[in-house]
C-alpha cells in the first residue's frame, strides 16, 4: 500500500494550492518561444556532456555523422558510410551539410579533431569508453574520414551520434561548454545566467528560450500565466491532471523509453551484498506506485533497454512484490530487528522524485530496512553519483539507442569519469558477454549475447529496474507543431510555431 488516503489527499492539495492562488491572466506574447525546464543544461560541449538536458539541447546545436530511425537503427545524418574491411569504415560527408554557425564549412578535419579529443584520456570525455574501439582516425581530402578500429565491431556506426565541433576553435581551447558553436538547426545566442539559455532557429530566425524553473508548481503557474509557452516532463501526475483541466493549455502524452532505476554502490559493505539488493527489489511494489502515484504513466521495466528494442530482452522474470521473501533475504544477509539495515537514499530536489523516494522508503521500512532520504540540487546530487558518494540513488537513463550503453554502464573498466559504471559493478562474466557481443559479426548471435547479459544484470542487480516513464508535453493552446519523442528529445522545437491569433483578437 502506498499510504493512507488522507495523507495522499493532503499532498495533492499542497501541490495544487499554490496554483490556485497564483494563476492570473496570460502575459502578452512576443516572438520568442519559451520552454520551461526543471534543470538547466550542465555542459554544451557535445564531447563532454553527459546529463540529459545538455544532450537534448546539443542535438539542436550540433550536426552528427549518424542518427537513428524509429527502431533505433543507425541512419546517415551528415555522412554516408561504407565498410571497407572488418575494422575499416569510411564516412563521406554529404554535400548538403550545413556550415558552422560562423560561416565556415564543416570538413573532415573537424570530424577528426572531435573524435581525437574524445579519445585523449587527458580530456576525460564520458564518451571515451564507447569510442575506445577506435585505433586511429584519418582524413582523405575535405569530405572523407577513415576510422580504423582495434577490433571488429558491427555496431560501430551507431557510436558516432556525437556533435561535431570546429577543429580550429577546438585547437584554441574554445569554451564550447558555455559558448557552443556547431552547425545544427539552432545557433547559440546567449547564456548570461544559468537559468536562461537563448537559441535562434536558423530556418526562420525565431528565438527559443530555455528557462530553468525547478519547482513544478511555479513552472505550471508560469505556463498558465503565459510566462512560458511549453514544458516537457518533470511534472507530478497530480499537476499534470490539474493542468489538463485548465483552459488555455493543452496536454499530450506518449509512450516513453526512458529507464528509471535504483542504483547501488557495490563497494559499500551493505548494498554490496546481493541478498540486500534482492531484498530491496522484492520489497518495492512498483505496480502500486505506477497505478496510484504515477496515475498509470509508466510501464514496469526489467532491463535498461525496452523489449521493443532490437536487442531488448523479452520474457525476463520480474522481481515480484514479496515482503516475506524480502525479510528472509535480509536475515540471510545478517540483518534483523536487533541489527536493522540502515541505508541512505540520495535523490534530486525535484518534489516528485522526493515523493517517489518517500514511498520507497515506506515500503522498505515495512520489511525492516531503515532508509534516510537525502535530497540535493541537481549539480550536487549528480556530482555525488558520479563520484561514488552514495549507497542508493535513483536516476533515469534517457535517449538510449544502442547497446554500447552496456559497456559504458556495466563494464569493469568503465568507471567514472571515463564511463558511467557509478556503482562499481565488476563481473568477469558480464565483461566477457559485452566483449563477445561487440566482436560478433552475426546479428542474431549478437542479439542473443546482449539478451544473456541483460538476464545476468537482472540476477546481479547493480540496478533495480523500476519503469519506463511516459513522455508528457504541455503547451499554451496557440503552440503548434511540437512532436513528442519517445526518448524525450527536444527535436520537436524545429517545427514548433505559434498559431496566428483568431480574427478579431
Amino acid at each position: 500500500m502506498i499510504g493512507n488516503r488522507a495523507a495522499f489527499a493532503a499532498w495533492r492539495f499542497g501541490l495544487l494550492l499554490p496554483l490556485l492562488l497564483l494563476v492570473a491572466c496570460a502575459q502578452p506574447r512576443d516572438d520568442s518561444l519559451r520552454m520551461g525546464l526543471a534543470n538547466a543544461p550542465d555542459n554544451l560541449d557535445p564531447r563532454l556532456a553527459s546529463d540529459a538536458t545538455s544532450e537534448r539541447i546539443n542535438r539542436l546545436l550540433y550536426g552528427r555523422l549518424v542518427d537513428f530511425d524509429a527502431a533505433a537503427k543507425p541512419v546517415p545524418a551528415m555522412a554516408d558510410w561504407e565498410q571497407l574491411s572488418a575494422t575499416h569504415y569510411r564516412f563521406h560527408l554529404r554535400p548538403e551539410r550545413r556550415a558552422f554557425h560562423d560561416g565556415r564549412k564543416l570538413q573532415a578535419d573537424d570530424v577528426k579533431a572531435t573524435f581525437e579529443f574524445i579519445l585523449d584520456p587527458v580530456n576525460a570525455s564520458p564518451h571515451r569508453s564507447t569510442l575506445s574501439v577506435i585505433e586511429r582516425v584519418e582524413t582523405r581530402g575535405d569530405s572523407e574520414i577513415d576510422f580504423h578500429l582495434k577490433r571488429r565491431d558491427p555496431l560501430f556506426p551507431s557510436y558516432l551520434g556525437i556533435g561535431i565541433v570546429p577543429a580550429h576553435l577546438a585547437a584554441a581551447d574554445h569554451p564550447f561548454n558555455t559558448r557552443p558553436l556547431g552547425n545544427g538547426p539552432f545557433r547559440f545566442v546567449q547564456w548570461t545566467t544559468p537559468e536562461r539559455l537563448v537559441l535562434q532557429r536558423l530556418e526562420d530566425g525565431r528565438q527559443v528560450e530555455f528557462l530553468q524553473v525547478k519547482d513544478p508548481n511555479v513552472r505550471i503557474m508560469k505556463l498558465l500565466r503565459g510566462e512560458i509557452d511549453m514544458t516537457q516532463n518533470d511534472l507530478p501526475p497530480e499537476l499534470a491532471g490539474y493542468l489538463a483541466a485548465q483552459s488555455g493549455v493543452r496536454v499530450r502524452r506518449g509512450p516513453g523509453t526512458n529507464f528509471t532505476y535504483l542504483g547501488f554502490n557495490l563497494e559499500d559493505p551493505h548494498t554490496g551484498k546481493l541478498e540486500v539488493r534482492r531484498a530491496i527489489a522484492h520489497a518495492i511494489d512498483r505496480q502500486a506506485i505506477i497505478e496510484h502515484l504515477m496515475r498509470g504513466g509508466a510501464q514496469p521495466a526489467q532491463a535498461l533497454l525496452p523489449p521493443s528494442h532490437w536487442v531488448g530482452a523479452k520474457g525476463l522474470a520480474p522481481y515480484d512484490f514479496n515482503p516475506q521473501l524480502a525479510r528472509q533475504l535480509l536475515r540471510q544477509a545478517g540483518y534483523d530487528e536487533q541489527r536493522p539495515l540502515q541505508l541512505v537514499y540520495k535523490t534530486s530536489s525535484d518534489p516528485f522524485r522526493i515523493r517517489i523516494a518517500t514511498i520507497i522508503q515506506q515500503q522498505l521500512a515495512e520489511v525492516g530496512i531503515q532508509v534516510a532520504i537525502r535530497s540535493y540540487d541537481w549539480g550536487t546530487f549528480f556530482g555525488d553519483i558520479k563520484g561514488g558518494r552514495f549507497q542508493i540513488y535513483s536516476l533515469t537513463w534517457v535517449g538510449i539507442k544502442t547497446p554500447d550503453i552496456f559497456r559504458y554502464v556495466f563494464h569493469s573498466e568503465s568507471l567514472p569519469p571515463g564511463g558511467a559504471n557509478r556503482g562499481r559493478y565488476r563481473s568477469a562474466q558480464a565483461d566477457r558477454l559485452i566483449a563477445a557481443a561487440e566482436n560478433s559479426g552475426d546479428a542474431d548471435r549478437q542479439t542473443a549475447l546482449y539478451q544473456q547479459l541483460q538476464a545476468l544484470l537482472l540476477r546481479d542487480l547493480p540496478y533495480v529496474p523500476l519503469w519506463y516513464e511516459d513522455q508528457l508535453f504541455a503547451g499554451r493552446e496557440d503552440i503548434e507543431g511540437y512532436v513528442l519523442a519517445s526518448d524525450g528529445n527536444y527535436d520537436g522545437l524545429r517545427d514548433t510555431h505559434r498559431a496566428a491569433p483568431a480574427a478579431g483578437n
